[in-house]
């Protein structure tokens, strides 16, 4: 990943998109990263990600509450032995 100081951004713009179509650049201030220039194909990628992620929390949330629900439906507990007998029955 390219770096640049915030100055060499403002004085290289145009240099600094042209980059970003190439790789992320990040952009610091006094040392710091206060900044990355990313393509719009990148970019997309990562919202992307962001909803693909959201959509499989949501679902995690579902089923443990449909999980929760069918534990105090009443069904019956396991116990210790049952877990182990069941771990040794798929040996």
């Amino acid at each position: 990943m390219i770096t640049v100081t915030s100055v060499e951004a403002q004085s290289k713009f145009g240099e600094l998109i042209d980059r970003s179509q190439r790789e992320p650049v990040e952009v610091t201030r006094r040392g710091r990263t206060v900044a990355y220039v990313v393509s719009g194909h990148d970019m997309q990628e990562l919202v992307d990600v962001r909803k693909r992620r959201e959509e499989a929390a949501r679902w995690f949330a579902g089923y443990r509450q449909k999980i929760a629900s069918e534990a105090d439906a009443g069904l019956p507990a396991l116990s210790d032995a049952d877990i182990n007998r069941l771990v040794h029955e798929l040996r």
